[in-house]
């Protein structure tokens, strides 16, 4: 028999029963567009993250303490570290241990809120040097001056805010002179930042910029960084800065085996490297997750299609009286099987398709990211790829059990 009237006696048998084969690839269509949506966002996730970092320059370097984390769940563990301090700042400022430096800021993150009058806001606080902020992101103040490298030894308490802190604090006040609190200590505002927007890491409407010296002594009592940020004299230097930082920490710490490093250094294409890596692999994970619904709905595709065979044995003994081999009735019912999850599959890359560009959508309205919409054509080939295989493999054993029966037994079945 030709496959093009197997298709067509296929697809009448599906179309008979339209409401049951709904139902069927309803599990297909699920998990198809669990993986479309989470690929999408993944994807675009990775690709604002890594325009965000690029934003900083390639010429910057980060250092953090502790050793390189190498999963999402190592992250956390550089927070506690304390092994950098201000001997490794001044040791990075002589041009006789990294000649390729041409700007050092040590920084340190105060978890915490503020507040003026009253008025509660939860920016992001950090102790570090506002002249470098200002370099780096190309943003000065629209009301008066930043903190000096003087504030910064003499732990002045003293503070640069965002537009948003600004404008929810204060509102139609002048901030420059108000005095706020972060933890129950007076900080006075010396700069009001311009509306600026997501800059890499950090929001910098919402930030609050104070000397590090001084969170470390007064706010935090701690005596480390949680980040050195270095800036080369250029992009070319980078690789070798970036060595001679390694060499200068490790004399410093006295370690002579660089798997045994208490930091790790960090420049822009590594961090890129990093956040595209712990994505992908959150991506992948979720995605294995969701295609578990797949095989739920393989198995809900073979009970279906067991059933359709005890219901159509007539039908069976029929077409084997009329001439129709076994191996036409297992063509059959293993077509009927795969197009049932091949249209499921269909159905759930566009409609995860449709559900991403949503999310993208509202992303980039609600949160005013610069979220872009991302078609995962490997999902899309993934999910189709997956979807014929269980149509096949789920198919199997309906098809057989249909093509084994005597057609006539089949013919005298009630």
């Amino acid at each position: 028999m030709k496959i093009s009237h197997t298709v067509k006696i296929s697809v009448i048998g599906l179309k008979a029963h339209g409401s049951r084969s709904a139902l069927t690839i309803l599990g297909i269509v699920i998990g198809i567009t669990a993986i479309m949506l989470i690929m999408s966002i993944g994807s675009g996730a990775e690709n604002l993250i890594v325009s965000q970092i690029g934003g900083m320059g390639v010429e910057t370097i980060a250092i953090r303490p502790g050793q390189e984390p190498t999963g999402p769940s190592d992250f956390a563990d550089t927070l506690f570290a304390d092994s950098l301090k201000e001997r490794d700042v001044e040791a990075l400022k002589k041009k006789s241990n990294v000649p390729g430096i041409v700007a050092v800021a040590p920084a340190v993150v105060v978890p915490g809120s503020i507040s003026w009058q009253g008025e509660v806001f939860r920016p992001m606080i950090m102790g570090w040097s506002a002249e470098f902020l200002g370099e780096m992101f190309d943003v000065y103040p629209a009301k008066g001056v930043f903190f000096d490298d003087i504030d910064i030894r003499q732990k002045a308490a003293v503070a640069v805010i965002g537009y948003d802190v600004d404008k929810e604090l204060f509102g139609e006040v002048n901030a420059i002179g108000e005095n706020i609190k972060i933890k129950n200590k007076n900080f006075r505002v010396v700069a009001v930042l311009p509306q600026k927007g997501q800059s890499a890491f950090m929001n910098i409407d919402e930030v609050v910029l104070i000397p590090p010296t001084t969170a470390q002594s007064y706010l935090l009592g701690i005596d480390h960084y949680h980040e050195i940020i270095v800036k080369a004299e250029s992009a070319e230097v980078v690789p070798r800065t970036k060595q001679d930082i390694e060499i200068t920490l490790r004399q410093l710490h006295n370690i002579d085996d660089p798997e045994k490093d208490d930091f790790f250094v960090v420049t822009q294409q590594g961090m890129v490297d990093q956040v595209s890596t712990i994505i992908q692999i959150l991506a992948l994970f979720l995605s294995s997750v969701a295609a578990v619904s797949l095989i739920v709905g393989g198995v809900g595709v073979m009970n279906i299609m067991l059933v359709s065979v005890t219901e159509r044995t007539r039908e069976i003994g029929l077409r084997k009286a009329l001439g129709a081999t076994n191996q036409d009735i297992l063509t059959q019912f293993l077509l009927e099987s795969i197009l049932l999850t091949v249209i499921g599959g269909v159905i759930g890359i566009v409609l995860g398709s449709l559900l991403a560009f949503i999310t993208s959508l509202v992303l980039s309205s609600v949160l005013d990211l610069d979220w872009a919409f991302t078609f995962p054509i490997s999902a899309a080939i993934l999910g189709m790829s997956v979807a014929a295989f269980a149509g096949l493999v789920f198919g199997i054993y309906p098809a057989r059990q249909a093509s084994k029966k005597s057609p006539i037994e089949a013919l005298r079945y009630e």
